[in-house]
């Protein structure tokens, strides 16, 4: 069984203070503040790591899925992008956009759109998110 970690520090008031984040396997470490995760601050903030694990993970079961149905894959580029809305009850992930281009042999758009809808719902990050989030893929074939 696989087990990943990362950690999180934070010092001082919400508005003022500052942190850091810092993945268990040594290939981030970087800091955070309210500016970068509410405004247009310097730093990383939550939602840009699920972003990044969100394109991370849909990236490598599309390119997988592809492959064990003989399609061979020469690139999958992915972008996720993460909206965060207030809400009544706080500030909510409302919507994930993934945005993705392929170049693969053999494949005509329609299965390529299949396969990249199949690798949205069922790689390993969308299932832990919360149903409630909207999840807009636009797969594109190049």
């Amino acid at each position: 069984m696989a087990h990943r970690s990362a950690e999180a520090v934070w010092q001082g008031t919400l508005n003022e203070g500052n942190g850091s984040l810092k993945l268990s396997s040594g290939s981030y470490e970087g800091p955070y503040t309210f500016m970068s995760r509410f405004e247009e601050g310097a730093g990383t903030n939550p939602e840009e790591m699920i972003a990044a694990a969100q394109a991370g993970c849909f990236t490598m079961a599309l390119s997988a899925a592809l492959g064990r149905q003989g399609f061979p894959v020469t690139r999958v580029h992915t972008t996720a992008e993460v909206t965060l809305t207030k809400l009544e009850a706080g500030m909510t992930i409302t919507k994930i956009t993934l945005n993705t281009e392929g170049s693969v042999q053999g494949i005509d758009e329609a299965k390529f759109q299949e396969e990249a809808e199949k690798a949205k719902s069922g790689c390993i990050i969308s299932r832990a998110m919360n149903p409630s989030i909207e999840f807009v893929l636009n797969a594109k074939l190049v």
